[in-house]
């Protein structure tokens, strides 16, 4: 699309391409500082029923996915699909219970580095896992009295987050458009459900609940998923993969904002040192196309 725009043009498009990544991202991050604010009221499992609920509701209405016609090969991606986000989702709330928003992040986004290091071939990918490893060890000592089950939930949710986007790369091959991503938040949603109903009861349809836990579906789904199909359409696959990994960072600045949570100087260059090798790591990839979780 650009190619065929004068430099300045091109500039601007690109531009543009990054606020609009940068506004997906940052709703996808004070969406989940958002979602903190409720579990005094709903838990984690009932953020997440409430939050999957609403981005199911949303994509169903953006897409209208045809349900006829579909193979059982299509139905077993998609329940697949449905199932990985369910779980992902339980993995990343019941961290955050436990863990600063921008600590929680960054162990995750170990699943996408992690996939990218292994798609990539090149010798320079031995500094990326350094560097991730380093941060990673920096962050985990400098985290006084961390919840070990709260690290193993983040390490969860990054083997949950490398397979939601190996997932969606099946889906975006069998379906057009958001249908696949719609009816497979639909599956995630039924499948907690019963979690939810179990841990908040009643509080999940009490009104103010209600409302703010769709608002969480619509920031963490419907936002970043439309800010991303037009950033893509104004930049490269390797730079918006690149942008991507900003994430942590971001998670941490909201984590700070809105729930007060400090991160010490050593916090932060570890975050510092896991964007670093994701960026890097994204950029040796070249051609690869990362999604970070749009309906995630």
């Amino acid at each position: 699309m650009t190619a065929t725009l004068a430099p300045a043009d091109q500039l601007g498009a690109r531009l543009h391409g990054v606020a609009l990544i940068l506004v997906g991202m940052s709703s996808v991050q004070f969406s989940a500082a958002l979602a903190v604010s409720l579990y005094p009221a709903l838990g984690p499992l009932g953020v997440v029923t409430l939050r999957l609920a609403g981005a199911a509701v949303l994509l169903l209405a953006l897409a209208r996915p045809a349900l006829r016609g579909r193979s059982r090969r299509d139905w077993r991606t998609i329940t697949l699909f449905g199932l990985v986000m369910a779980v992902m989702n339980v993995c990343v709330y019941l961290s955050i219970q436990r863990l600063p928003l921008g600590a929680a992040i960054t162990f995750e986004f170990l699943g996408p580095l992690t996939l990218a290091l292994a798609l990539s071939r090149r010798k320079l990918d031995f500094l990326w896992a350094a560097l991730a490893g380093a941060g990673v060890l920096l962050l985990g000592s400098g985290l006084d009295g961390a919840d070990a089950v709260g690290v193993l939930f983040a390490l969860a949710g990054a083997a949950c987050w490398a397979a939601y986007i190996l997932l969606t790369r099946h889906l975006g091959q069998a379906f057009s458009g958001m249908e696949g991503l719609a009816l497979g938040a639909a599956v995630g949603a039924v499948a907690v459900l019963p979690l939810g109903i179990s841990a908040a009861g009643a509080e999940l349809v009490r009104p103010g609940n209600l409302a703010l836990g769709l608002l969480v579906g619509l920031l963490a789904s419907a936002v970043p998923y439309s800010m991303d199909l037009l950033a893509l359409r104004r930049l490269p696959a390797g730079a918006f993969g690149i942008m991507m990994s900003l994430n942590p960072a971001l998670a941490a600045l909201a984590g700070f904002l809105v729930l007060g949570q400090e991160l010490g100087w050593w916090q932060l260059a570890a975050i510092g040192l896991v964007v670093l090798a994701s960026a890097g790591a994204t950029a040796a990839s070249g051609t690869r196309r990362a999604r970070a979780p749009a309906a995630r």
